[in-house]
């Protein structure tokens, strides 16, 4: 993610119609969090502007999520992608119900570094559209499937740990070692109902 006047980039989304808007942090300023709207222009370069500066992660966070629901409202435009950062950080999605006490694991070496609960009590689209979540965690650290499944949360599909190789990749694999298709002219091995 990219660094835009002291601000980390900590989340991004944009829309088909180039427009978006970002979330991003900068610990040493007075105001450490902000949301702005940007166009992409050519080659992805993206123009900031119309920011919205606040002193909590969770403000922040409503605020992008509002902004983002009313662009969607406004102009019917789809997300046409999310990014999320930075490098290194394990998401993962209350799908559920919100995320309280008791609702998330917290192991001593693997302490949360964000919970965010979205606003308006109900639950939100995230990771494109795909599924549908009240809240969400940031971890330093990747949880364990078991973790996952007693808190019933949902991996982001962006997670360092969850990055796939491609589809081409894939089906390269998965044909090695396999045996060649049998022309159609080859005797079966096994015998039918009617030779038993």
């Amino acid at each position: 993610m990219e660094t835009v006047q002291g601000y980390v980039i900590l989340k991004a989304a944009t829309f088909e119609t180039g427009h978006g808007f970002a979330l991003g942090h900068n610990p040493g300023a007075p105001s450490p969090f902000v949301t702005w709207q940007f166009t992409e222009g050519e080659n992805d370069h993206r123009d900031y502007y119309w920011g919205r500066y606040g002193n909590s992660q969770a403000w922040a966070q409503k605020d992008f999520d509002r902004r983002v629901d009313d662009y969607q409202q406004l102009y019917h435009a789809a997300v046409r992608h999310t990014e999320l950062g930075p490098e290194g950080v394990y998401r993962y999605y209350s799908t559920q119900r919100p995320v309280d006490i008791g609702t998330y694991p917290k192991s001593p070496d693997n302490q949360p570094l964000s919970i965010v609960n979205y606003d308006d009590d109900r639950r939100r689209p995230v990771a494109d559209g795909r599924l549908m979540a009240w809240g969400e965690l940031t971890y330093a650290k990747p949880l364990t499937e078991k973790q996952m499944e007693d808190y019933e949360l949902k991996p982001a599909p962006g997670n360092p740990d969850r990055v796939r190789p491609s589809i081409t990749a894939r089906l390269k694999e998965g044909t090695r070692g396999q045996d060649p298709p049998k022309e159609p002219g080859q005797k079966r091995s096994h015998k039918n109902h009617e030779e038993r």
